[in-house]
């Protein structure tokens, strides 16, 4: 069913939105994925707060060309059948959503991402992007790095402690 001139200027005001709002949005083809695949990938990426949607490419040029920081965006990628999946609170999380979906889905197949700054990244630094940990698997990697020192000398301490108090009790038994 196509849609009225009002209910797409409203899809390009919200994709607008959208875009203006995401930290990183990434484009994917979806060519072969069925609607059942689509809706689970959905419900996975939502628990990262991403959002997943399929827009017709014509509305995602109106929706880039109407936000102001994305103007001079390339978008000579968008062709074919895309879905889109927006973050506003992590840059690394739509990439993870859909590559790990990917991994049983392997219709799904990076085109590339749209930065905040209006830069388009290929689909290559979109799969290293997705190899990266994680915002709180980072923030423990660096805690753990941070107090690796303090564990050691603690380490260290309470060995020399153990062999005294063994040495002391050798001592007292014989």
């Amino acid at each position: 069913m196509a849609l009225t001139k009002q209910k797409k200027d409203e899809v390009v005001a919200e994709v607008a939105a959208l875009l203006a709002s995401s930290k990183l949005t990434v484009v994917a083809q979806y060519q072969g994925t069925t609607v059942k695949a689509i809706q689970s990938l959905r419900k996975e990426a939502k628990n990262s707060g991403t959002k997943v949607s399929v827009v017709k490419n014509r509305l995602v040029i109106k929706a880039v060309a109407a936000t102001e920081s994305l103007k001079d965006t390339d978008i000579s990628a968008l062709k074919g059948q895309l879905l889109y999946a927006f973050n506003d609170s992590d840059e690394v999380a739509p990439a993870k959503s859909l590559a790990d979906f990917a991994k049983t889905n392997p219709s799904i197949q990076f085109v590339g991402a749209i930065t905040a700054d209006g830069q388009f990244m290929s689909a290559d630094d979109v799969k290293a992007l997705a190899t990266l940990p994680s915002k709180n698997e980072l923030i423990a990697q660096v805690i753990a790095t941070l107090t690796s020192p303090l564990n050691d000398v603690m380490n260290g301490l309470s060995g020399n402690i153990h062999a005294l108090l063994d040495g002391i009790s050798e001592k007292a038994t014989a």
